[in-house]
């Protein structure tokens, strides 16, 4: 029996709802991505007493309290939080968080890993299922929303990331995205997405982002996520400020970026963090160099990270 389990898990990135119409029974539908920095990680051992320490402690205590609950559990439990991914920044912290105790709690006690239902126990996928299938499988994932039946939404396609490409991050340390009570406000003030807006975001993902993938063609990949950036940020743009972006500073700086040769760029979740993409670490990294100065003058983070191809890593000690 294991004395301790860690668990790191990767952020994600929301590249764009699929269909925000509902015409056909199903709402919401996402395409995401893992990636590899910032990610969350944390270890569980038995305790005399159940304790929580490090960034998110109180959440971690409370998904802690819950799944003791669910399983029956009536030992201690000391949880250390090792590193977070910063909260509503449009990165999936609260998901990977959640998801990553229950799997390291599972691994602990010998129980069956199901990372579904600790979404369901946790409220993690109220709208999209892109955090929980990354958490379970890497790359880039497709998940088809919600409908009636619907517990975790169902993941409908599931592609590698190519290894050489890579993602830039774009992140304003001074700003939070829309979360919570406000979150829900603001999808209950927006008026009805078009059904042919959510006709050309499906077409884009299956006939142009998807294939894309598969043949390494990131010109054509970088084209789609940024025409389905366009329209949903657009949709979106009354709640976040009126723009795109719900950080200014970080659309000028993936406009700079774009024009020293990223593709697809857009905004993940509600925000502020931006990404595009590029086509190997050195044209990467040539891009962030050249951008240093005015991200420092912008006061934003330039960060140059990888795709996931593997779900969270599981260790026993």
């Amino acid at each position: 029996m294991s004395a301790s389990v860690t668990v790191r898990a990767p952020a994600r990135l929301h590249l764009g709802f699929l269909d925000l119409h509902g015409g056909l029974g199903r709402r919401f539908g996402s395409i995401g991505l893992a990636i590899d920095e910032p990610a969350t990680k944390l270890s569980i051992a038995r305790a005399g007493a159940d304790d929580a320490s490090g960034p998110d402690a109180a959440r971690a205590a409370a998904h802690l309290a819950a799944l003791k609950r669910r399983h029956g559990l009536e030992g201690c439990y000391k949880v250390t939080v090792e590193a977070a991914i910063p909260d509503h920044v449009g990165l999936g912290s609260g998901t990977q968080l959640a998801l990553a105790l229950g799997a390291a709690l599972r691994a602990l006690e010998g129980l069956p890993c199901d990372p579904a239902d600790d979404a369901l126990l946790l409220q993690r996928t109220v709208r999209s299922g892109i955090g929980a299938a990354v958490f379970s499988r890497g790359g880039v994932v497709v998940d088809g929303g919600r409908g009636e039946r619907t517990k975790t939404p169902p993941v409908l396609a599931r592609l590698p990331f190519p290894p050489d490409w890579r993602i830039i991050l774009v992140l304003d340390p001074g700003l939070k995205g829309v979360h919570g009570p406000q979150e829900a406000r603001s999808f209950a003030a927006l008026p009805p997405f078009e059904e042919a807006a959510s006709g050309e975001i499906c077409r884009l993902t299956l006939i142009r982002a998807l294939p894309a993938l598969v043949e390494e063609d990131i010109e054509g990949f970088g084209a789609a996520i940024a025409r389905i950036q366009e329209i949903v940020g657009a949709y979106f743009a009354p709640a976040q400020g009126g723009g795109a972006f719900t950080s200014a500073r970080v659309g000028a700086a993936l406009r700079g970026l774009s024009s020293l040769g990223a593709t697809g760029i857009g905004q993940s979740s509600w925000g502020p963090t931006g990404f595009c993409f590029a086509r190997s670490g050195e044209e990467a990294e040539r891009m962030r160099r050249l951008m240093q100065k005015e991200a420092n003058a912008f006061g934003v983070d330039i960060r140059v990270c990888n795709g996931v191809n593997h779900g969270a890593l599981v260790t026993r000690a």
